[in-house]
C-alpha cells in the first residue's frame, strides 16, 4: 500500500502540473477565441432583459387591473418569475468567474448548474400557476376589456422576442438556453393572449378561448423545459455532459501508446460550459512520462473538449489498484 500511495502522488503530481499548465493555455485560447465575448454579451443581455421585463411586469399589472384581465395578471406573475430567473442565471455566471479558494477548490462554477436547475423548476411552477388559472377561467369565463389586453400583450411579444434573440447564440450554455426558453415561452404566451383577445373582440364572445390557449401553451412550455430540467439534474448529479461519449473516451485512452488498462474513469461538468476528467492508466513501461501526459491531455481537450484532466499513471498490474473494479467509484 505504501508503494501504491507513493506512486500515486508522484504520477498524479506530474499529471496535475501539466493539467494546470494546459488548462491555463486552453482557457486563455478559449477565452480569446470567443468565450470572452459570451460572458460580456450575456452580461449585457441579462441586464437589458431584466430591465425590460421588470418594466413590462409593472405595466402589465397596471393594465391587468384596469381591464379586469386575469390573463394579463397571470402573465405578469409568469414574467416576474422570469425576471427572478434571469437574475439567478446572471448571478451564477458572475459567480462562475470567482477564483477558487482554500475551501472551494473548484471556485463557484457549480453555481451555474444549480441556477439552470432552479430555472427549470421555476418555469414548471409558473406553468402550473398558468394551468390552474386557465382551468378556473374555463369554469368561470370572465368578460375583459380586449383592446388594452391586446396592446399590452403585443408589447410583451416584442419585448420577449427581442430578449430571446439576445440569448439565441448561447445554446451551448445551459443558463443561456434557460434564458432563451424563458423568453421564447413568454413571447408565445403573450402572442396567445393577443390572439385570444382579438378573436373575442371580433366575435363578442368565446370567453373560453383565452384560457384554452393558455393551457395549450403550457403544454408546449413543459415539453421545451423537460430537456433543460433533465440536463440540469444530470449535471448536478455529476453525470458526463451530453455530447461526450464516455465509451469513446475510454477507447481513445486505451489506444494511447503503452497503455494496457484504463480504470477509475470519471467525467463530469465543473460548470455548464467546462468539463473535467480523472482516470487511472496502467502503463507498465511508461517511457517519456511527461510527454505522454502532455500529449494525452492535449488530445482529450482537442478530441472531446475536456479541458481539465488529471491522470494517474500506474506501472504495476491493474488488478493491484483497489479502484480498478468497475463497480468501485
Amino acid at each position: 500500500m505504501a508503494h501504491d500511495h507513493s506512486g500515486h502522488s508522484h504520477s498524479h503530481d506530474h499529471g496535475h502540473d501539466h493539467g494546470h499548465g494546459h488548462d491555463h493555455g486552453h482557457s486563455h485560447g478559449h477565452s480569446h477565441g470567443g468565450h470572452s465575448h459570451a460572458p460580456k454579451d450575456f452580461g449585457r443581455a441579462f441586464a437589458i432583459g431584466i430591465a425590460l421585463n421588470f418594466g413590462f411586469v409593472v405595466v402589465e399589472v397596471g393594465a391587468g387591473l384596469f381591464s379586469h384581465s386575469l390573463a394579463l395578471l397571470a402573465d405578469a406573475g409568469h414574467n416576474m418569475s422570469d425576471v427572478l430567473s434571469l437574475l439567478l442565471a446572471w448571478g451564477a455566471t458572475v459567480l462562475a468567474k470567482r477564483a477558487p479558494s482554500a475551501r472551494r477548490t473548484y471556485g463557484l462554477r457549480k453555481a451555474t448548474i444549480l441556477a439552470s436547475l432552479t430555472n427549470a423548476v421555476m418555469l414548471l411552477v409558473a406553468v402550473g400557476v398558468i394551468a390552474s388559472e386557465s382551468v378556473r377561467r374555463l369554469l368561470e369565463p370572465a368578460t375583459i376589456a380586449t383592446l388594452p389586453v391586446m396592446i399590452t400583450a403585443g408589447i410583451g411579444v416584442v419585448i420577449n422576442t427581442a430578449t430571446a434573440l439576445m440569448f439565441m447564440k448561447g445554446h451551448d450554455d445551459l443558463n443561456a438556453r434557460g434564458a432563451f426558453l424563458h423568453m421564447a415561452s413568454d413571447a408565445a404566451v403573450s402572442l396567445a393572449v393577443v390572439a385570444g383577445a382579438a378573436v373575442m373582440a371580433v366575435t363578442g364572445g368565446l370567453a373560453w378561448l383565452d384560457p384554452a390557449l393558455s393551457l395549450g401553451i403550457g403544454v408546449v412550455i413543459v415539453i421545451g423545459t423537460w430537456s433543460l430540467l433533465r440536463d440540469s439534474v444530470d449535471l448536478a448529479l455529476d453525470a458526463a455532459p451530453r455530447g461526450i461519449d464516455v465509451n469513446a473516451v475510454k477507447a481513445w485512452l486505451n489506444a494511447r501508446p503503452g497503455v494496457s488498462d484504463v480504470h477509475d474513469l470519471h467525467i463530469w461538468a465543473m460548470s455548464t460550459t467546462e468539463t473535467a476528467l480523472t482516470v487511472h492508466l496502467t502503463r507498465p513501461a511508461n517511457p517519456e512520462p511527461d510527454g505522454f501526459l502532455h500529449a494525452t491531455c492535449e488530445g482529450l481537450a482537442h478530441q472531446f473538449g475536456i479541458g481539465h484532466c488529471t491522470l494517474q499513471i500506474e506501472t504495476g498490474d491493474a488488478a493491484s489498484c483497489k479502484l480498478s473494479p468497475v463497480e468501485t467509484v
